[in-house]
C-alpha cells in the first residue's frame, strides 16, 4: 500500500481532513507523515505507540493536528493503547490551540487526564523501538524514493554516515524538494538563505544542490563537533553557536525532540 492511499483511507476511516495539515511547517509535516505511516502499518509495521510518540512530535511543535492525532488513537485505537481520559485531554488540548475537530470529539461524559508534560510519558516510544529506514523509504513516491538515492549516493563523497543524512532529510522535510518553511529554510534539507550561500547553492530546489549544500554543512559540523552526531543534529537544528554556549544539546524543547527524532531515524541510540 503506497504512502498516499494510505492517507487517503486514514482521513476517509477518521474524519480527519486531508487539508488539516497544508499549513503546517515542513518539520510538522514531516513528524505527521511519519505518523500516519506508523499508524497505517506504510512501509513500517503497525505501531500506534511509535505513531502517538511522532504525532506528538508533531504537537511539541505547534501543531493542534499532532496532538488530536494523539487523542484519536488514545479513544479509538487498539485496546492496549485506549485511554478515554487521556484522549480527552489531548482533544482539549488541540481545541485550545485551534483544531475545530477536536472539540466534536471531547467527550463530555468521561473525565479528562491531567497533562502534566503533553508528551513525556510517550518519550520512551522512540528508546524502545527500532525505525525501518529502509522499509519506510520503499513505501514513498518515486520521487521521493529518487531523493533518498541521492542522499546515499553523495553522503560517502562528504565523509557523512548516510543514516544521519538521511534521518535529517526525513526530520527537515520528509524528502519534499519544494519544502519552504516559515522562516525561509527550503528544499529537502531546509536550508536558509545564509547556508545557501555559505555551502554554494544556487537553487535551492534543485534536489541535487540542496543535497549537496546540506551534506556540506554536515561534514564542517562534524568536523566542529568531533564527530558527535546528537551534537551535529542539535546545530544542524539551532545552529553552532547554540550548541557552544550551553556545551552540549540546548535545552530547547523542539531541538531536543528534533535530536531524539534524527537519532532514531537513523537508528543510533538516544540521548539520556
Amino acid at each position: 500500500m503506497g504512502l498516499l492511499l494510505g492517507c487517503a483511507m486514514l482521513f476517509s476511516a477518521s474524519g480527519v481532513r486531508a487539508e488539516a495539515i497544508d499549513d503546517e511547517a515542513p518539520r510538522v509535516v514531516a513528524a505527521l507523515e511519519q505518523g500516519l505511516a506508523a499508524e497505517m502499518g506504510v512501509g513500517l509495521r503497525k505501531n500506534p505507540r511509535l505513531a502517538i510518540a511522532l504525532y506528538c512530535d508533531a504537537g511539541a511543535m505547534g501543531s493542534p493536528e499532532g496532538f488530536f492525532r494523539v487523542g484519536r488513537i488514545l479513544a479509538k485505537g487498539p485496546v492496549f493503547v485506549r485511554n478515554p481520559a487521556l484522549a480527552n485531554a489531548y482533544f482539549a488540548l488541540a481545541a485550545r490551540l485551534g483544531h475545530h475537530d477536536a472539540v466534536d470529539h471531547f467527550d463530555e461524559g468521561k473525565e479528562s487526564a491531567a497533562l502534566d508534560d503533553e508528551c513525556g510519558r510517550f518519550d520512551t516510544s522512540l528508546a524502545l523501538e527500532h525505525f525501518d529506514l529502509d522499509g519506510y523509504l520503499s513505501a514513498l513516491s518515486p520521487a521521493k524514493r529518487k531523493i533518498s538515492d541521492l542522499i546515499r549516493r553523495h553522503a560517502a563523497r562528504y565523509d557523512v554516515d548516510v543514516r544521519i543524512a538521511l534521518a535529517v532529510a526525513l526530520t527537515e522535510s520528509n524528502l519534499n524538494a519544494q519544502a519552504v518553511s516559515p522562516k525561509n529554510a527550503q528544499g529537502v534539507m531546509q536550508l536558509i538563505p545564509g547556508t545557501q550561500d555559505r555551502f554554494g547553492v544556487k537553487n535551492p530546489f534543485d534536489p541535487e544542490a540542496n543535497i549537496k549544500g546540506g551534506l556540506a554543512y554536515l561534514k564542517w559540523l562534524k568536523a566542529r563537533f568531533g564527530g558527535d552526531w546528537a551534537l551535529v543534529a542539535a546545530a544542524y537544528n539551532a545552529g553552532e553557536g547554540a550548541v557552544e554556549r550551553h556545551g552540549g544539546i540546548p535545552p530547547f524543547r523542539e531541538t531536543q525532540h528534533y535530536v531524539r527524532r534524527v537519532l532514531f531515524f537513523a537508528g543510533f541510540a538516544l540521548p539520556q
